[in-house]
């Protein structure tokens, strides 16, 4: 199906452009979302006749999304999350989480504006990707920890899944264990002998 986009579109095209696409996405997506009109004479005659006026639209938008964007830029939200020890997490962080926190933080941004390739599924500081306009996307660091001590640590730039495992080792590791010339699994059974 011929379509004429109302607005810049990654991958397609931008505004005024008529594009071919597939028609499911056009009537699913594109059409009632209106960011895009069929390409029959009557909607470019139309188009054509408010090309201004949505020029000047979406200049406005941009600025409006461009300010936005210079307070969010590099800005750091913190998520708090279950976790297992090695830093997997029960669960995962998914774009509507995203938009809560970032939200919670001041900001007013939609789940369709977060881009993320995968869910987050691990601790750690993760750079995430926000459109605020079609043609203003900014980064943000999402800061995803057990606890807000966690996350203070993190920012930091420590390994909070490194310190528990190597606590975990130091406990479990008993040189007394072992006696001189004898194997690790000798030494176990020995020690669980007594």
């Amino acid at each position: 199906m011929q379509v004429i986009l109302l607005q810049r579109i990654g991958r397609l095209g931008q505004m005024g452009d008529i594009v071919n696409v597939k028609d499911g996405y056009a009537r699913n997506f594109l059409l009632p979302q209106k960011k895009a009109l069929r390409a029959t004479d009557d909607n470019r005659q139309h188009f054509e006749s408010q090309r201004a006026q949505l020029e000047a639209n979406n200049l406005e938008l941009k600025k409006e999304a461009e300010a936005v964007s210079e307070k969010l830029d590099k800005k750091v939200f913190v998520a708090i999350r279950s976790a297992g020890d090695t830093g997997q997490l029960y669960g995962s962080v998914a774009t509507r989480d995203i938009a809560e926190v970032v939200t919670a933080g001041g900001f007013t941004i939609d789940r369709r504006q977060v881009i993320l390739e995968r869910p987050i599924k691990n601790l750690g500081l993760h750079p995430v990707r926000v459109a605020l306009h079609p043609e203003v996307v900014v980064t943000v660091s999402l800061n995803v920890a057990r606890s807000e001590d966690e996350a203070e640590r993190q920012s930091r730039g420590e390994d909070v899944t490194m310190v528990k495992e190597e606590k975990l080792e130091l406990e479990t590791f008993n040189p007394e264990m072992f006696e001189e010339g004898a194997s690790p699994a000798e030494g176990e059974e020995q020690a669980k002998e007594e």
